[in-house]
């Protein structure tokens, strides 16, 4: 974290000891030395040049200006100005926040210019009065605190209300936006339209603190949200074996917004879990069953995803064992949640809610505090250990158990026992289509909710590869446009058939 300067006014001989103090305060402050350090004019090493010159140049390098002001107005120069009343008038000039406090509460004894100079900023500023070094550093503190506030460096907002720093509308995507306000039309009955402006829809979902983008903004909506939030993104490992250990098999780490990470993730699992696909006895579209319900890994990823504290330097880590799927998110539960609250209905507490509500309205998420109670009921119903939870050292643990090895026999024949398949994105549409399907069908099929992701991940790569090709192939995006399998695609396809 940079630090911004505090120029504190020149010297003036009646208030060393209050200059020494201010600067010895911030900088032994826990809080105040993370954002500030003092600058005091008599800390400046000799050096050629005219001491005005130096000490104006400081002012405009400065982020703030203390002012002390006490009864003497202190050197002249040709013009009859003093050098702290230049200074005020140079950082009034250029627009620094300005910080002044008075030494005592009565002006009889004060030099005329010193009295007029505080009459000055009192005509533009609130003045704060002191007496001794203690109650000085307390009216700093108050007002340097505040500052931070005002200023967005110190948080007291959510994270995801507060103001993502450097963070602007351009680092926003449109398309992105105009992704969720479709899909969150049509899932929600969600009012505004893609193509809503940008200002208007962020305002709209409570995304904007003042008129720039919220930290859940950039995580929703932002090109590069892990350009501001490098943490923000979900590490994703699968091991051979019921421990960490190296190699890794397989070690990926997905960036992009919330939505992009949660599906980025649940493929990451289900590419690599056993798999059965059934037939269209039942109707158009072969049953695909995978060995852990997909609805139970969404929603364990979309609770780490969507609940974890993003302040934390840890990431979300998705850790896929031969006997269990473990999902790791920065954060514990609030204080009145317990982990036997988890396995009753209890009331949705989310950490970052501005984060949860579009995700909500995009149904990756619900509401009502029942995602883990539908979790456990999906395992059990596919005969399942039930899902266990825990915190360790700041993490919240979510840990589902995988098939019981009488299981084995269901898994399709190209899957070894006891060796979980590696399907890359191609192979994984290849295998559940059949027939002709739309993208509609296909993307249903797979599990995806996010549009963007699966046409890159997985339409994409398999028309690339040969292994499907468009049943008309002349009007790519025709509202009638199906998919069928190649004879490449074919010797991949669904088994069972």
């Amino acid at each position: 974290m940079t630090t911004a300067s505090i120029f504190v006014s020149s010297v003036q001989k009646e208030l060393a000891e209050e200059r020494r103090a201010v600067k010895a305060f911030v900088e032994g402050d826990a809080l105040l030395c993370r954002f500030f350090t003092v600058f005091l004019f008599e800390d400046l090493p000799a050096a050629d040049a005219r001491a005005d010159a130096v000490y104006l140049d400081e002012v405009d390098r400065s982020a703030l200006y203390v002012g002390l002001f006490g009864n003497d107005y202190g050197f002249e120069d040709a013009q009859g100005l003093s050098p702290t009343e230049r200074e005020f008038d140079r950082a009034t000039r250029h627009g620094k926040p300005r910080l002044i406090f008075v030494k005592g509460a009565a002006d009889r004894a004060r030099h005329p210019k010193m009295a007029a100079l505080i009459r000055k900023a009192g005509d533009q500023l609130i003045r704060r009065r002191f007496t001794g070094t203690s109650d000085l550093t307390a009216a700093l503190y108050a007002s340097l605190v505040e500052h931070l506030e005002r200023t967005g460096r110190l948080r007291t907002r959510p994270f995801d209300a507060a103001a993502c720093p450097d963070a602007s509308l351009d680092d926003l995507s449109m398309e992105k936006l105009d992704l969720f306000l479709s899909r969150a039309q049509s899932q929600r009955g969600y009012p505004l339209p893609p193509g809503t402006a940008m200002e208007a829809a962020l305002a709209h979902l409570n995304l904007l603190d003042g008129r720039e983008p919220s930290h859940a903004a950039v995580l929703l909506f932002g090109r590069d949200p892990q350009r501001f939030l490098l943490t923000s993104e979900v590490k994703c490992l699968h091991f051979h074996g019921t421990e960490v250990r190296k190699p890794i098999p397989s070690y990926q780490i997905y960036k992009g917004t919330v939505f992009e990470l949660v599906d980025q993730a649940v493929d990451f699992v289900m590419s690599k879990i056993a798999r059965r696909v059934g037939t269209r006895a039942l109707g158009p579209e072969a049953p695909v069953d995978y060995e852990l319900p997909r609805e139970a890994v969404a929603e364990a990823i979309v609770n780490a995803v969507a609940h974890r504290d993003y302040t934390s330097n840890a990431s979300v880590q998705v850790m896929l064992f031969t006997d269990r799927l473990e999902v790791w998110n920065p954060g514990e539960l609030p204080p009145s949640l317990t982990l036997d609250d988890l396995r009753r209905p209890h009331a949705s507490i989310p950490r970052n809610p501005l984060i949860a509500e579009p995700m909500f309205l995009a149904r990756y998420a619900e509401k009502a505090g029942s995602g883990i109670l539908d979790m456990i009921a999906r395992c059990r119903e596919a005969g399942l250990p039930t899902p266990e939870f825990r915190q360790s050292g700041g993490q919240f643990i979510q840990t589902l158990g995988r098939a019981r090895p009488a299981a084995a026999p269901e898994v399709t024949p190209e899957v070894t026992p006891g060796v979980t398949p590696e399907v890359t994105p191609g192979v994984r549409l290849v295998q559940v289509l059949i027939g002709e399907m739309t993208r509609q069908q296909l993307q249903r099929a797979l599990g995806l909710k996010d549009d963007d992701h699966f046409r890159k991940a997985h339409l994409q790569p398999a028309l690339d590869a040969g292994l499907i090709e468009m049943t008309i192939p002349d009007k790519p995006r025709s509202s009638r446009q199906k998919y069928r399998l190649t004879a490449k695609g074919t010797k991949k396809g669904p088994k069972g058939t």
